[in-house]
């Protein structure tokens, strides 16, 4: 066991949010030890030791764990894992990164959490805060860790957060000022007992909320009406199939934004790169996260106006030879592949796959049987993919991504599409999902024209 000779809080999981935790509590004066069971972390290790904070790298200790005054969590690592769940049966508390940063913020925060659609609205909500001329700091599950805010020098007038359940699975005392909640379909079976507890974890953001507050929430959500009642704060829904009585009706013509402060229609048109009605829905939460914060309605149409697709959701990459290719790594469920597919009107060359999350294809089924003209399935998930769609439409399996373009590119013809949409998380080859679309991408721009159509 590490030499430690003092009270610590131990940080487990040595990515971006442990780093960032670890680096957050040495400065505010905590004994921290760190730990991660990947042996390959040498250069994290070595940053947190510069600093004077023992770490564990390639093994866990139980004694480490149980000695700790608190264990922090990286995201990531389920409250399941054997050592937590035995230091937690000996006393030891367990927080969240959540509930530290809460400790110690006092900047307004907008929270933003969803099964799909988080970054985009996250993204939405600071370009409009921003035009309207409110400063802001973006961050959490869209990159980076929230506690960095507290350790900047200078401060914002909103914290715009990106939330995952995996980070409110421990949140007990944080407490936003706004809270958005765009939709929930099945994801992480691998982590939750089943889809309504993942579920309750996505309502979980609204639990402390209280007058003053202001929950915005999608009303096609399951349990809409029962589940609402239960929160304190001032509710704004939105929808694109009923009308509301407070929020915004999404409809062809435009989103009618309705507040007690806001009356306006903003116009019908999503920013550029993101079709479908999934995307106005985005935009209208977006405006109501916005406007209970401050921004204006100009600031808003100037944002819609002017914003541009993250890189890796439903991002062109390139058109060759009258084939497109487009980047959507972080489609990561089925329900994401669902847009995906239901926003490109040309035959498809879809390519899916990547990490096991316990998640069923089938809801794929109707729209792959329309619009594919090929399933690629890559990576641990191939054997099921192949399962799903075998007699739906030709099926082919890969075991990397240079292999699955290759494999596109051969079948594809003149205004056909390439969409990389995996509906499988990226750990099987990748660190994450920017590197699995980096490499798509990476790919396809080395293609060249005498390898992009092999017939006729």
């Amino acid at each position: 066991m590490v030499n430690i000779g003092q009270t610590y809080k131990l940080v487990v999981g040595l990515g971006a949010c442990g780093l960032s935790m670890a680096r957050f509590l040495k400065s505010r004066g905590h004994g921290v030890v760190a730990t991660d069971i990947d042996g390959t972390k040498t250069s994290e290790a070595a940053a947190l030791k510069k600093l004077g904070i023992p770490v564990m790298i390639g093994r866990h200790d139980q004694e480490m764990f149980d000695k700790a005054s608190l264990i922090i969590p990286s995201p990531g690592i389920p409250l399941t894992m054997p050592f937590i769940r035995s230091a937690r049966d000996k006393g030891v508390p367990v927080k969240g990164e959540l509930d530290i940063f809460a400790q110690y913020n006092t900047t307004p925060v907008i929270a933003i959490t969803a099964t799909n659609g988080k970054t985009t609205t996250t993204e939405l909500t600071t370009a409009m805060l921003e035009a309207s001329g409110i400063s802001c700091f973006t961050g959490g599950n869209i990159g980076t860790p929230l506690v960095e805010y507290l350790m900047q020098d200078s401060s914002r007038d909103v914290v715009v957060a990106e939330l995952s359940s995996f980070q409110l699975d421990l949140a007990q005392t944080f407490r936003p000022h706004t809270a958005a909640l765009l939709n929930i379909a099945e994801d992480h079976l691998d982590r939750y007992i089943d889809v309504d507890a993942y579920a309750d974890a996505k309502w979980s953001i609204f639990k402390n909320m209280t007058a003053g507050d202001t929950a915005v929430v999608n009303a096609r959500i399951k349990d809409f009406s029962a589940r609402t009642k239960t929160i304190g704060a001032d509710i704004l829904a939105f929808s694109s199939t009923n009308p509301v009585t407070r929020g915004a009706d999404i409809h062809k013509t435009g989103i009618d934004i309705k507040t007690q402060e806001t009356s306006d229609t903003l116009a019908a048109d999503t920013p550029a790169g993101l079709p479908g009605i999934h995307n106005r829905e985005n935009v209208a939460a977006a405006a109501l996260a916005a406007l209970s914060c401050g921004g204006t309605v100009a600031g808003i149409r100037q944002a819609v106006n002017e914003f541009t697709v993250s890189d890796h959701r439903i991002a062109f990459v390139r058109e060759i030879n009258g084939i497109r290719f487009y980047n959507d790594s972080k489609a990561t469920n089925v329900a994401a592949v669902l847009c995906a597919l239901k926003s490109v009107e040309s035959n498809v060359i879809l390519i899916l796959g990547g990490k096991e999350k316990g998640l069923d294809f089938a809801p794929l089924v109707p729209e792959v049987s329309a619009r594919a003209k090929a399933v690629i399935g890559m990576g641990e998930a191939a054997g099921h993919i192949m399962e799903t769609f075998d007699g739906i439409c030709p099926v082919y399996t890969c075991r990397d991504m240079i292999c699955a373009v290759n494999s596109a590119v051969s079948l594809a013809d003149k205004g056909d599409v390439v969409l990389l949409s995996p509906a499988c998380a990226s750990f099987d080859l990748y660190d994450n999902y920017r590197e699995r679309g980096k490499d798509f991408a990476r790919i396809v721009n080395t293609l060249v024209p005498a390898q992009e159509v092999c017939h006729g």
